[in-house]
């Protein structure tokens, strides 16, 4: 877990993905969305995409991705981003 701390401090959205993933790619669009310029790790075209997968896996990340950090914070899945969507709570998150 240490990998993915370092890879998510100080920046501000770090959304890790997959590029053939539609629901990454949906993620990543709804975050640029609000103007947001997250840092974006496509796992799949990482040499340690693999490594990085199985401590999202540790963390809880069901499935791996998409995995959304804002502010060092780690978010969650699609589902959760979603409901923040929803509820309004998530673009001031981004903000």
């Amino acid at each position: 877990m240490d990998l993915i701390t370092n890879m998510v401090t100080e920046k501000p959205v770090v959304p890790f993905s997959k590029s053939t993933c539609c629901m990454s790619h949906s993620i990543k669009s709804l975050i640029l969305s609000f103007g947001a310029s997250p840092t974006v790790y496509e796992l799949d075209e990482m040499t340690n995409g693999q490594q990085i997968e199985r401590e999202l896996l540790q963390m809880g990340c069901q499935p791996s991705v998409p995995a959304v950090f804002i502010g060092q914070q780690f978010i969650g899945g699609p589902q959760s981003v979603t409901s923040l969507h929803i509820r309004n709570e998530l673009a001031p998150l981004l903000l």
